[in-house]
């Protein structure tokens, strides 16, 4: 039986078919929904918010989505669209300095994603310890140079946490990262799991290991994201790519040639500010690693 009086509002973390885990609005712990039956075909993303009651035999079923203010979709290599989350602002990249080894590539293209989906992106290095001083200094000041937001956080130390709740508070982010960079540390010091189920592609009755996480911040959240690789720009043409590197910006119609890929063709603007040290020689590398991925 269903009890209008018990119906709450509730943030989706990590989804099945039919089911899916939530949070109740102000609260971090995950809960196991069903989907309404007759709501079995909507699609439900990461920070969708919802309608959810409790029934009679204490199962959560989900009866409403409400509205999306934002959807953040990417084209998939098969060129099809496909929502990756709901009611997001920003996201924030997790990176370690060092073990594993800070990879500018993938932190790169993180970045162009967000300036192409204009998402404001965060960058929250870790591991610093572990790495030597001066190649800590070079990645920060590289960076921050070009306006993003770089933290060095220690989440067992709890140094940075307090930066992060100022900066997180009254933003919806999503949190990205590869396995080994301190995610899990990063909710366990921010007070919420370290880990949840994630819902069965069957998506009633049974749970597997890992991968949601939110954390509630004042008037916002942090939700884990899919992998990395749901970030990758595939199909994105080099025009869209080298927009997403914000320092190419200045130079982007100024080359000989209107379709220049930025790659090889002569009278290049962006590589020639590459020689003149304008633009760094590592997120040139990142762009054409990307390109020539996407071209090849």
């Amino acid at each position: 039986m269903r009890d209008v009086a018990a119906v709450r509002l509730a943030r989706v973390v990590s989804v099945g078919r039919n089911a899916a885990w939530i949070a109740f609005e102000g609260s971090d712990e995950l809960l196991f929904a069903s989907l309404r039956k007759h709501l079995e075909r909507l699609s439900l993303v990461p920070g969708d918010l919802v309608r959810a009651v409790p029934m009679d035999d204490e199962r959560l079923v989900i009866d409403h989505r409400e509205p999306r203010t934002f959807a953040l979709e990417r084209k998939t290599a098969g060129g099809r669209i496909k929502t990756m989350a709901a009611n997001v602002d920003g996201i924030a990249i997790v990176s370690a300095f060092a073990q594993p080894p800070f990879t500018p590539t993938m932190v790169d293209e993180l970045l162009a994603f967000a300036e192409i989906h204009d998402l404001k992106a965060r960058l929250l290095l870790t591991k610093a310890d572990l790495a030597e001083r001066p190649d800590i200094e070079r990645i920060l000041a590289l960076y921050g140079r070009l306006g993003y937001m770089v933290l060095s956080i220690n989440p067992r130390a709890r140094v940075g946490l307090d930066e992060v709740d100022r900066e997180f508070q009254g933003h919806q982010t999503l949190l990205i990262g590869q396995s080994g960079v301190g995610k899990s540390s990063l909710f366990r010091a921010l007070g919420g799991p370290a880990t949840v189920g994630e819902v069965s592609a069957i998506g009633r009755g049974r749970q597997t290991t890992t991968t949601g996480r939110l954390h509630h911040f004042a008037h916002g959240f942090l939700i884990d994201s899919p992998g990395v690789s749901e970030f990758e720009l595939h199909g994105e043409p080099w025009s869209e790519v080298a927009y997403g590197f914000i320092e190419f910006r200045p130079y982007l119609g100024k080359c000989r040639f209107s379709d220049c890929s930025h790659r090889s063709e002569p009278d290049c603007a962006i590589r020639a500010a590459v020689k003149t040290g304008e633009i760094s020689a590592s997120r040139f590398e990142s762009y054409t690693s990307i390109v020539n991925c996407e071209r090849s």
